[in-house]
């Protein structure tokens, strides 16, 4: 069953998207193979992201964190017999931490030349790990060491959480992005000039470009076919429940109202399969 949402779906913004990230990182790289060899290869390269989560994003988007929290503020209530005094200072920790950490994998596609396997493309498909604290810090080095190698960079953000890697100077974010809530940015190599694809949620995903080593030409990537693709083959319609709200931050009351009569046939299934 297909995503309801014409491009981007903000359902997947969630706790499904550590594996939507893998499942369209895994995508891009076959089907640029399939594009750019024999001169060329994608790979996929992990890397590890220390995240800290902010309280509010806690059960919303990590329930398994969410729960061991639960399990650990329920720990002394447990405790009711004689034993529950002996040492309580041993439980105060569990309850009165703010943050948790947690080690995220991200996966990136990397381009790489046959003949003298030169890294010439990075395509980051960005999480909220990547927009904040020292996930944040970690991603501006690894980009500011990339254009000092002369790579190109093509940055793939579909997440509406954290600061965008690309406005994170003094500067404020130029107004015609600010109201947008996804973008794709190309960072070529040597080139003092950014490219950029402003998403809407009402709109489908960019055909990008891809650039490579002169001569050759960009090669095209379909975001839009792209995330249809997995979207039906990781089955992610059986894992959504479209009569919710959608992970937050909210949008604009003009995106609101058009993604709740989108969503209207589908909660109306919804409500019919919960009567039977």
């Amino acid at each position: 069953m297909p995503s309801p949402f014409p491009g981007t779906d903000p359902y997947l913004e969630g706790p499904l998207w550590p594996d939507a990230h893998q499942q369209m990182a895994t995508d891009i790289s076959r089907r640029l193979n399939q594009q750019i060899r024999p001169q060329y290869v994608a790979r996929l390269a992990v890397q590890t992201v220390r995240d800290t989560i902010p309280p509010e994003e806690i059960g919303v988007f990590y329930p398994g964190v969410e729960i061991i929290r639960r399990q650990l503020r329920e720990a002394p209530a447990a405790l009711s017999g004689p034993m529950a005094v002996a040492e309580p200072a041993t439980i105060t920790p569990a309850i009165t931490v703010p943050l948790v950490e947690v080690t995220m994998r991200m996966v990136t596609v990397e381009l790489y030349t046959v003949e003298k396997q030169e890294l010439v493309t990075c395509i980051e498909i960005l999480s909220p790990a990547n927009k904040r604290g020292e996930g944040l810090s970690q991603y501006l080095h690894k980009r500011r060491r990339l254009h000092r190698a002369g790579v190109h960079l093509l940055e793939i953000d579909l997440t509406r959480r954290g600061r965008r890697p690309m406005f994170v100077a003094n500067e404020p974010e130029p107004e015609q992005f600010r109201q947008v809530p996804y973008l794709v940015s190309l960072w070529r190599a040597g080139v003092p000039a950014l490219e950029v694809w402003p998403v809407r949620l009402t709109e489908k995903l960019p055909t990008v470009a891809v650039p490579l080593r002169a001569p050759d030409f960009d090669v095209p990537l379909d975001l839009g076919t792209i995330l249809a693709s997995i979207y039906d083959l990781a089955a992610y319609d059986l894992s959504i429940d479209y009569s919710q709200p959608p992970p937050p931050p909210p949008f604009d009351e003009e995106t609101t109202a058009w993604m709740q009569e989108l969503l209207t046939p589908y909660r109306q299934r919804a409500n019919l399969r919960a009567d039977v």
